[in-house]
């Protein structure tokens, strides 16, 4: 029997340590080989044609060239995988979504201590799996291109169904990108919205203000405490759970730390699990998107087995389809869809939940 053959890795930072620890990382698996390094975009440029590498991470702030001109031109070129590690600021985060917009696979946070690398090691580890099985995709339309629905007006939807109506999604690698497409297909007259996207701490909120700016509804990272109302989607802070329970009127965001599920924190199937917990199943829509193991699976088989309409992206329209297929497989999804038909869906579904249900969510 042939060996399995190792995933070939390029690392792309001009700083040594980040090319030292990393290396180290990834090097501890066996099924992960490092071919290489490369201090700037065009030593990198070099041993691409060297090495053929199966994925790159890589570094956005460097000398001659930066991160987001190099993989820009690299996926104008020769698509490929990418992760990009990123510093933890604001800005790090604004020109981390800008990559994953320009076809970057996934981020990561770089180590903030000179020779600190925390737990990032098995992360790094993980996401360049995920990376390696990736479908590479172009880059997407500009943020002006897509500001269009916000025109629409922004402001408290009306709901006119249940008031325990919910929507719930969940997504990991390649989840930003499809919530993109998702969200701003919504109109504000849907119930809220509670969303578990697999990102590092400090990215999440330059993730909902984006969509924010994209959006008909209104997008924001969950604070503890808050109503999730009609028109509204609240986005898990990373680093930490998404939970809700039921006020007696409204459903409220729980923002809590605890032990990571499925190697995540936030978990989808945290959330998934309260949803059932607080007797919305019934008057649920809930669905998994794009992204690598299995997190959200067992809390949508929950969720179904209450009564909620459930889904999963298809393969083909999934950057990574591993979460999606481990929630068809066990039965928890009801259907699977390509992702240009998911915003549909959750506008028909909710559409007759109000049909059968008209009632106000407004005491």
């Amino acid at each position: 029997m042939l060996p399995l053959r190792k995933i070939r890795v390029l690392i792309v930072d001009d700083s040594a340590v980040v090319r030292k620890l990393a290396s180290e990382a990834l090097a501890s698996d066996p099924e992960i080989e490092v071919v290489g390094t490369a201090i700037d975009p065009y030593m990198a440029r070099d041993r691409l044609r060297e090495l053929a590498p199966d994925v790159i991470t890589l570094d956005l702030e460097m000398p001659r060239m930066d991160g987001l001109t190099f993989l820009r031109l690299l996926m104008e070129a020769k698509p490929m995988p990418v992760i990009v590690l990123s510093s933890l600021t604001q800005q790090g985060s604004e020109c981390a979504l800008e990559a994953l917009r320009l076809g970057a696979v996934d981020v990561l946070g770089k180590p903030s201590g000179s020779y600190s690398f925390g737990d990032l090691a098995p992360q790094l580890i993980a996401k360049v799996k995920a990376a390696a099985r990736a479908r590479v995709r172009s880059a997407r339309p500009g943020a002006a291109v897509l500001a269009a629905p916000a025109v629409r007006g922004k402001g408290p939807g009306t709901f006119a169904g249940h008031p325990r109506s919910l929507l719930l999604l969940g997504a990991s690698t390649g989840g930003t990108e499809a919530l993109r497409d998702v969200l701003t297909e919504l109109p504000t007259s849907l119930p809220g919205i509670a969303i578990v996207q697999h990102i590092p701490a400090t990215f999440s909120k330059a993730f909902a203000d984006r969509l924010n700016t994209l959006c008909a509804i209104e997008v924001r990272e969950a604070v503890d405490g808050d109503l999730l109302l009609p028109g509204t989607a609240l986005i898990a802070p990373g680093n930490f759970h998404l939970m809700l329970q039921w006020t007696g009127q409204h459903y409220r965001a729980r923002v809590v730390t605890g032990p990571q599920v499925w190697h995540q924190r936030p978990a989808v199937d945290l959330l998934f699990k309260s949803a059932t917990d607080c007797g919305a199943g019934p008057h649920t829509i809930a669905g998994v998107l794009t992204g690598m193991g299995k997190d959200g699976a067992d809390g949508l088989l929950s969720l179904r087995q209450k009564g909620a309409a459930t889904f999963a992206q298809d393969e083909a329209s999934c950057v990574v389809y591993g979460m999606p297929k481990a929630a068809f497989d066990n039965g928890a999804a009801q259907v699977q869809l390509p992702l240009d038909r998911v915003a549909r869906y959750l506008v028909s579904r909710s559409t007759a939940t109000q049909a059968r249900a008209p009632l106000s969510v407004h005491p």
